[in-house]
């Protein structure tokens, strides 16, 4: 550890906002498979694009076919050794890697001054703890929004739009969250997203807009860069 030293970039993250005009944060998205969040997400990350504003955004699914990828995508290029070393599975310890890896590229994406969005079930209260603190030490206190889309199980088993719930009830997946494995509920998000209502994604992607919005994530910027 003594002989790895966080090298100082010539570029502050000031900089980069100031180009960008707006505060670059990490909007992290939770809640069950099927309760809304990848849609949501999609929707914001429109709102904002169309709004003019600098994004990425970050889904549980694309994020394991690669960054996080499980033990059978890597084993046919790496090897099984290397698959088993670095692949992750669902399992508790694996999805504490899953979302520290997540918050640590999240953490870098806000600090080169972009609105990251992130949607992932992420069931455990501490791993998201974690990636706050990640994300806050890299930058400073506010720039993690954590978005609980608060949608019952019963209104997420009937949708099951890939089918995954019909897997778990039948016991072809195990550590599936909601069934086999625990959901743990934010306690006190920044915003808290009824999930099941009558409003569509985009109102409910509107309500983060405006919650960015109505927190100077870019006017403040704006202002400072003018």
């Amino acid at each position: 550890m003594t002989d790895i030293v966080w090298h100082q970039g010539t570029v502050s993250r000031q900089d980069r906002e100031q180009l960008l005009a707006q505060r670059g944060c990490v909007v992290w998205l939770t809640g069950l498979s099927g309760c809304g969040k990848s849609t949501i997400a999609n929707e914001l990350d429109r709102l904002l694009t169309s709004a003019g504003r600098a994004t990425m955004l970050l889904d549980g699914d694309n994020i394991r076919h690669g960054l996080c990828a499980p033990p059978a995508m890597l084993a046919g290029e790496h090897g099984d050794a290397f698959a088993e070393r670095f692949g992750l599975g669902f399992g508790e310890i694996d999805r504490e890697e899953n979302i520290r890896r997540i918050g640590s590229v999240a953490a870098l994406m806000a600090s080169a001054g972009l609105i990251t969005l992130t949607a992932f079930v992420s069931p455990y209260r501490r791993d998201r703890d974690r990636a706050r603190k990640i994300v806050e030490a890299a930058g400073e206190k506010g720039d993690f929004l954590e978005v609980f889309v608060d949608t019952p199980l019963e209104i997420c088993e009937k949708r099951d739009p890939k089918g995954l719930y019909k897997k778990a009830r039948a016991g072809e997946i195990k550590n599936f969250t909601g069934i086999s494995d625990p959901y743990e509920s934010p306690a006190d998000p920044e915003i808290h997203l009824r999930g099941g209502d009558d409003r569509t994604p985009t109102e409910q992607a509107q309500e983060i807009f405006d919650f960015l919005a109505g927190h100077g994530r870019w006017t403040a910027a704006t202002e400072s860069a003018g």
